[in-house]
């Protein structure tokens, strides 16, 4: 008796379609050559052993809101510029296909936190794998954030903004923010204030186990808040609240990727060296 198919499924950016689609094609014919089954941007994930996303980082964020708790591992094809979570390149598709089909893979848990809201529904998909922001609305005027971590007062941001990064958001928005590189599955979370107005308001790095409490005031009386880039907009006087999420993402890396050298390449560290 011949063993069960494997499945993947083929998420890809809809802007970059014409883009993706030789690729995803070249997909499609090696898994019907080794006796895998693809579908292509599947109403549901649930049969699925695998997910491809194809595209940049911001593909990748929405491939894994799409799998959302199901466990699935996702391969991040990079189509864009500059990928920390889709790392493998259009010409490593068939080789590392071959890989995830023979098993020589690993998979890395990725945290993933969670907004919560006392007053406002949250009116988007809560769950963020990079980050969770609270920002101002309006051009001209900062807003106050209070902040405290697990019952305790932190500090009233009074900045553009604050972002609360896991450790696979710390490369992304947080880091053009000042914040600091936290290597994946250290246990931590950062948080990372955007132009605040004091020089002496640092970013902090605390335990993933933390429970985040805000605050927001703002002189037109709302503010914006972006999970994972999904924005929405919430009234003065919401309380939110961040914390773990009850699962993580699991992202599949070859063996040979190491996190160090991909920030060496990734951020061009060592770029300006003179032979």
């Amino acid at each position: 008796m011949s063993s069960r198919k494997q499945v993947f499924a083929i998420f890809d950016n809809a802007d970059k379609r014409q883009e993706t689609l030789p690729f995803e094609k070249r997909i499609l014919t090696y898994l019907d050559s080794h006796n895998a089954t693809a579908l292509v941007e599947p109403e549901d994930f649930n049969d699925a052993d695998f997910v491809i996303s194809m595209g940049g980082d911001g593909t990748f964020l929405r491939a894994a809101g799409r799998v959302g708790n199901r466990q699935i591992p996702i391969l991040g094809i990079n189509m864009g510029r500059l990928g920390f979570l889709a790392d493998v390149l259009p010409s490593e598709i068939e080789s590392t296909l071959d890989r995830v089909l023979s098993g020589d893979y690993i998979i890395e848990d990725h945290t993933v936190i969670k907004l919560e809201s006392d007053g406002e529904a949250v009116s988007c998909n809560p769950f963020a794998l990079n980050d969770i922001a609270v920002l101002k609305r309006d051009s001209a005027s900062m807003i106050s954030i209070k902040a405290r971590v697990n019952g305790d007062f932190l500090v009233n941001y009074r900045a553009d903004g604050l972002i609360i990064a896991t450790p696979t958001g710390s490369t992304a928005y947080s880091l053009s923010n000042g914040g600091p590189i936290i290597v994946p599955q250290s246990g931590s979370l950062c948080i990372t204030p955007v132009a605040p107005h004091s020089l002496n308001i640092r970013p902090i790095v605390i335990n993933d186990t933390g429970v985040i409490e805000l605050e927001v005031e703002s002189r037109s009386h709302n503010f914006l808040v972006a999970v994972d880039g999904r924005s929405l907009k919430m009234a003065e006087g919401t309380r939110l609240t961040i914390r773990k999420a009850p699962y993580t993402v699991k992202i599949i890396k070859l063996k040979n990727r190491r996190y160090f050298s991909t920030l060496h390449e990734k951020l061009m560290w060592g770029a300006d060296n003179r032979q």
